[in-house]
């Protein structure tokens, strides 16, 4: 465990992430860059850990999985974050850049939920997998396409354009997003594949889960991909999904929890695993882990400890403030193995 020094600094507020202050025992200072689909979650976490740890200062840069996944990769940063586990071919590229390997630490549950602005319609709107699957195909374009209209006999729906709104950025939201249609689409998974970022056919791009809520937001009749905590803080409306039993379910804290409690059991010791379109008849089918990626061999005696205490943390009183946020926290097994393969980092 690393050693803590609770005196705290002369600037006493003056505490948030990417800053080092100057309190008084060693200095250890991680830097980490990637998600934005966790990025409510670690601020938080970074700030109530700081607190508690004056001595560790912790930044991180919400820049995306796909730029986060490369910096970790290239030793720009102690850790990346991904909601996509990296494949194969990137962990072969992982241990050439690094000489080390990569080791995956789930941290919370998200959803991954879509999104709308659509004027005069407050009420929840169903979306069947295949329709979402032909919208963000380009095959649907109206709001009161048939198909549409059909899972929802008691709303009215526009006659306007759908203006579809994705990702710009290389994404792991968009991985998510493209996990599932795959799974239930063989006609989005030929021509799309699932990816952390793909060529769509139609639509406005922005960048981070915090563009994307914000150019809905500014966009009449627009419809996109959100994690769900952009989509509560932003007071967005979205829409239930239909899940694998055939039930509309919107995402939240206890249906994101159902997907992982019914996963979790079949777990590889990696946790590189697709929670989406569980068969659990409570779950929302577009949820997922997120990960920190850290290198195995950390050279450095002082971070190494640092991220070992944090990650212990981050897995103890850290579950506890994850419905805060908009998160769920990690089934107990899951949290059980994660803190035995801490000890892999060496």
């Amino acid at each position: 465990m690393i050693k803590v020094h609770t005196q705290r600094c002369s600037i006493g507020a003056a505490i948030f992430l990417g800053v080092v202050l100057q309190c008084s025992g060693q200095q250890v200072s991680l830097a980490g860059a990637g998600a934005t689909f966790p990025y409510p979650m670690y601020s938080k976490w970074f700030d109530e850990y700081h607190k508690t740890h004056p001595n560790v200062q912790i930044s991180y840069q919400s820049v995306g999985s796909g730029l986060g996944i490369r910096r970790v990769s290239d030793g720009e940063v102690d850790f990346g974050a991904s909601d996509a586990p990296l494949n194969d071919l990137q962990i072969r590229s992982f241990a050439d850049r690094r000489g080390s390997v990569v080791l995956h630490f789930p941290t919370v549950v998200g959803a991954v939920v879509p999104a709308y602005n659509i004027p005069g319609i407050a009420a929840d709107i169903n979306f069947t997998p295949l329709v979402l699957a032909n919208v963000f195909l380009g095959k649907i374009t109206k709001w009161n396409d048939p198909e549409l209209a059909k899972a929802n006999p008691k709303l009215k729906l526009p006659a306007n354009d759908i203006v579809l709104i994705h990702r710009s950025d290389d994404s792991g939201t968009t991985y998510v997003w493209t996990d599932y249609l795959s799974k239930v689409s063989f006609e989005f998974r030929h021509k799309l594949r699932r990816d952390t970022s793909v060529n769509w056919p139609t639509g406005r791009g922005a960048e981070g889960n915090q563009g994307v809520s914000a150019l809905i937001r500014q966009t009449p009749y627009s419809l996109g991909y959100v994690e769900l905590s952009y989509a509560l803080q932003q007071k967005l409306s979205y829409g239930a999904v239909g899940n694998s039993s055939g039930a509309f379910v919107k995402g939240d804290l206890a249906t994101a929890t159902e997907a992982a409690k019914v996963a979790a059991p079949f777990l590889p010791d990696d946790f590189r695993f697709s929670i989406a379109n569980s068969p659990a008849k409570s779950a929302y089918p577009v949820s997922s882990f997120t990960y920190l990626l850290i290198p195995a061999s950390i050279k450095d005696n002082a971070k190494r400890a640092a991220l070992q205490d944090l990650l212990r943390w981050m897995l103890g009183p850290g579950q506890e403030m994850a419905a805060a946020v908009g998160f769920s926290r990690l089934p107990q097994n899951v949290i059980t193995h994660e803190l035995e393969n801490i000890a892999l980092l060496q």
